[in-house]
């Protein structure tokens, strides 16, 4: 399989899936800046004038995309709006030509958008703590009493618990509204869902998910990038039916899953990330997630 990777040329997941490839599999970093597409209508011939067509040949650094067998997106750079809707059209007109990408641009495009996710996970029957997004100071400050003033407060885009506070003052939850408003921001509010001080973050992988237990005794925050410490969780069949049912909701056969046991009993479907990762995944359960991350694109592409 020659599989083609969107990361950073220093990406360690690069590594790993070069490690694991060895000498089965050719592995190749591509880069978003370098993503360039051709489109040019298909000569017309007098004996089949309406057979001609046309397509839009998207290649990177001259190579044609369409050479590998498969694409898997391993980061979706911050750029401008004119960047991001090329890269993702570019990518789109890729897999409408009948390419393997992993995730499909349509499901990074609904995980990295926090209220069209939590939108299609509460459709989807999950349960998610209750959200309200607006723009507004006022709205905001209504929101925030509505929640039971005490709420988490997250970019519409962004990862890793970047960017994300708890507020629980009135006067502190006015200077945040009114600093998100003053630099464009929507305003994403998240009721606070009493917790144990832990997450599961379910890994779901075609037909399999794999379970990993994150927490924090010094944050609220069970991000790892925020110092969380991992440990082996098996998952029960509703936690394998809650990760599964969240990934089909946004579309993505790769999935990272953050679920939140509260202490009313309920499991909350937090996040989906279209793009998770794996590093604290395979040294927590001792596995090669790697090599089952190849072998799942490359019965993929053989589909």
């Amino acid at each position: 399989m020659r599989l083609a990777v969107l990361c950073a040329p220093d990406s360690w997941y690069l590594r790993d899936l070069q490690r694991a490839a060895a000498d089965r599999h050719e592995v190749v970093a591509i880069g978003y800046p370098q993503i360039a597409a051709h489109v040019a209508a298909a000569g017309r011939t007098q004996q089949a004038p309406a057979q001609s067509h046309s397509r839009a040949s998207v290649r990177c650094s001259g190579v044609p995309l369409e050479d590998f067998d498969a694409i898997l997106v391993r980061t979706m750079p911050q750029g401008s709006l004119e960047q991001v809707v090329f890269r993702m059209d570019a990518l789109a007109r890729l897999e409408s030509a009948g390419q393997r990408i992993v995730n499909p641009p349509r499901a990074i495009e609904i995980a990295v958008d926090k209220f069209l996710a939590s939108a299609l996970l509460v459709e989807a029957g999950l349960d998610h703590p209750h959200t309200i997004v607006c723009q507004t100071v006022d709205e905001a400050l209504e929101a925030f009493a509505a929640l039971g003033g005490d709420v988490v407060v997250k970019p519409l885009f962004g990862a890793e618990g970047r960017g994300i506070a708890r507020v629980t003052d009135d006067a502190v939850a006015l200077r945040v509204f009114k600093s998100l408003v003053q630099i464009g921001s929507v305003l994403y509010l998240q009721r606070f869902v009493p917790h144990d001080g832990y997450d599961i973050r379910a890994f779901v992988l075609g037909e399999r998910t794999f379970g990993m237990k994150r927490v924090n005794a010094s944050d609220w925050r069970t991000n790892v990038s925020r110092g969380a410490t991992t440990e082996p969780f098996e998952l029960d069949a509703e936690l394998v039916d809650v990760a599964r049912r969240a990934a089909t909701a946004t579309g993505a056969v790769m999935a990272g899953v953050d679920i939140l046991p509260g202490r009313d009993g309920r499991r909350y479907a937090i996040e989906v990330n279209a793009v998770p990762g794996w590093q604290a995944l395979s040294r927590t359960l001792g596995i090669d997630v790697a090599a089952m991350v190849l072998a799942e694109l490359s019965r993929a592409a053989r589909q």
